[in-house]
């Protein structure tokens, strides 16, 4: 019987999945309804959750019809915004792909956006941590987990599960961590269809795990201050859509 890196096996992945869902059942569902409920208005009169995904999505429009217009770039503007508090409207957390730049693929300019990026999308204590400052500290009212076509990291955690690839050092920390989303996604003979559900099944994960996760993002979602959502980046056609 094949095992993962983390030394289980695939039934034991799949009955550790099973019951991790039996458990976010159990859940009070007003507060689980609560959570996926976009805020409607902000109530520290801040920038609105919807309004701040619509500004990221007309820039990707822009940018995917090749009209950026990169605000925010210029030299008086970066010397204005080095002398005061940043102020983003929106957290990226993003993969590190070099082809998956958040300012870039929603042209967006400086202090517009707080970028947390990690192969895979993949949560870790820091990366919350960084997130939980946007939110609590900058009052950012939405995160959006990227994931993006033709992932790296996905596809060698595929590899792994299907016992075609083994990984090394601490590459197999990253492969424990989307290894989940590769089993409960279901098996395809097509490959990149079968890796483009694995790429959107890491992103939703994530995007769930992380308030499970942060106290101090779950808060700020049952308040109405942020909402977190998942997206995927295509690489062809450089559109990003809300799964």
């Amino acid at each position: 019987m094949s095992t993962s890196p983390a030394g289980l096996s695939r039934r034991g992945m799949l009955v550790l999945g099973a019951l991790a869902l039996t458990a976010v059942s159990c859940s009070q569902p007003d507060q689980i309804a609560q959570r996926v409920q976009p805020a409607k208005s902000s109530p520290s009169g801040g920038p609105v959750p919807d309004d701040a995904w619509k500004r990221l999505l007309t820039g990707n429009e822009r940018f995917a019809q090749g009209e950026q217009i990169r605000p925010r770039q210029e030299l008086s503007w970066r010397q204005a915004v080095a002398g005061k508090q940043q102020t983003p409207f929106a957290c990226v957390l993003g993969c590190v792909d070099s082809r998956v730049t958040p300012e870039i693929v929603f042209d967006q300019g400086l202090g517009d956006l707080l970028t947390v990026r990690t192969a895979g999308e993949v949560l870790d204590d820091a990366v919350i941590g960084s997130i939980e400052y946007g939110v609590h500290h900058l009052n950012i009212p939405l995160v959006v987990v990227l994931g993006h076509s033709n992932c790296g990291a996905v596809q060698a955690t595929i590899d792994v599960v299907k016992g075609e690839e083994k990984v090394h050092g601490e590459v197999s920390a990253l492969v424990r961590a989307i290894e989940a989303a590769v089993l409960a996604t279901p098996e395809n003979d097509n490959e990149e269809e079968f890796l483009a559900a694995c790429v959107d099944e890491q992103a939703r994960r994530m995007a769930v795990e992380l308030p499970e996760r942060s106290e101090v993002v779950d808060a700020a979602i049952l308040a109405g201050k942020t909402r977190v959502i998942a997206a995927t980046y295509d690489l062809q056609s450089g559109k990003i859509k809300e799964l």
